[in-house]
């Protein structure tokens, strides 16, 4: 951030005296200008991140490109907003963190969740229900890797809730490089298995990757077509309600939200189409990302938000997958943030709110109603809810 004032346009406008020098007035000037430029203007300081401005229309501009809002991570300590999660751990516990923040973080607050707890007490007992143990929950998968398993009946006609869905791919073309569709796995909020089968790929398969998926090739021997499970999937999700008629944010639809991390690539290799408004992709949901708006892995999330490792050796299971990506889902959506009027990240209000037109009327108003009317260019798993 560069808060150096122009010169050019403010010698424009000092006094001078008779000789063509700057008056004593104007040195003046020139000094307060300079300390201004130095220390600050606390007027022109965002209410969101604290970055200080020496213009108004600095910080205007700063809010309207920042989509700073109720929904980021925010430190408990310094109320300081966040991008990411990550940004947010390296201001509390990173290589240069700010001392007031890390010493109170490190007597109360939680290190999966960021969250600033009461009392050391307190934060003991959060910890234990923020995180999660691998171990419960990889029962079920062994004793079901052997074939097909349904249990959808139960699922229809409740209202909108959320399935997660995991693939693995094994390899098929010339070399096996070309991802197919080998396993499919889908689980509701409660982790039980609704779907999960081998899936036989229209495709030769030239490469099973057994050290990764664990598939051997009379698995798929006779396994489920795709276009048979292309259809159990799209019921799943659809639930009954046609494809044409979902809306997001329609709390009285049928249709699922789809949990997962890598949905894109899933979906493409079982070739479904779903609603982007329906898709809750861990990889690509900003405030998990890393600073340098690169994915992380799944292996990384759940290591860090949940307290296990998956992946930990041998075959990977999609059931695992399936429940670190529905855990991560719902702690993102369990958040109480402040409920507003929420754009889509399609139309981001900001292009509204901070419209041009309204600079003259934007730079009247403070830091906090800045801050008040600014939204985010995402749309928060808090608003499932």
């Amino acid at each position: 951030m560069d808060n150096r004032f122009d010169s050019s346009e403010t010698l424009r406008y000092l006094p001078f005296d008779s000789h063509g020098h700057v008056s004593s007035a104007g040195l003046d000037c020139l000094i307060d200008n300079d300390a201004r430029a130095v220390l600050g203007n606390p007027r022109n300081k965002c209410a969101a991140c604290y970055r200080q401005f020496n213009r108004m229309d600095h910080l205007v501009e700063h809010m309207r490109v920042s989509f700073h809002s109720n929904h980021e991570p925010v430190c408990g300590v310094c109320n300081k907003h966040f991008r990411y999660f990550d940004s947010l751990r390296e201001h509390l516990i990173g290589p240069l963190p700010k001392l007031e923040c890390r010493n109170i973080f490190s007597i109360r607050g939680c290190r999966f969740c960021l969250t600033i707890q009461d009392t050391p007490a307190s934060r003991r007992a959060h910890e234990g229900t923020c995180q999660f143990s691998w171990a419960n929950a990889a029962l079920i998968p062994r004793m079901a890797n052997l074939g097909i398993r349904s249990n959808d009946g139960g699922l229809y006609g409740r209202g909108p809730q959320a399935v997660a869905m995991a693939c693995k791919m094994v390899g098929g073309g010339s070399d096996g490089s070309l991802d197919l569709c080998g396993r499919v796995c889908i689980i509701d909020e409660s982790e039980n298995i609704i779907f999960q089968t081998y899936v036989k790929p229209p495709i030769p398969v030239t490469n099973y990757r057994y050290e990764v998926t664990g598939i051997r090739p009379e698995m798929l021997r006779d396994a489920m077509g795709l276009k048979h499970v292309q259809k159990r999937i799209q019921d799943i999700l659809c639930n009954g309600e046609p494809m044409w008629k979902i809306r997001p944010g329609n709390k009285c639809g049928k249709a699922r939200i789809l949990v997962g991390h890598g949905l894109d690539h899933d979906l493409d290799r079982l070739q479904i189409e779903y609603p982007q408004s329906m898709i809750r992709d861990t990889e690509k949901y900003p405030p998990l990302m890393k600073t340098s708006r690169l994915s992380n892995s799944l292996k990384y999330l759940s290591q860090t938000y949940l307290g296990y490792d998956i992946h930990a050796g041998g075959a990977q299971d999609p059931y695992d997958d399936c429940i670190a990506a529905m855990r991560l889902y719902l702690k993102m959506r369990g958040q109480d943030h402040f409920k507003d009027e929420y754009p889509l990240a399609s139309d981001p209000q900001n292009r509204n709110n901070f419209a041009t037109w309204r600079q003259a009327e934007l730079e009247r108003m403070s830091p906090d109603e800045l801050m008040m009317i600014s939204r985010s260019d995402y749309y928060c798993w808090c608003l499932d809810a």
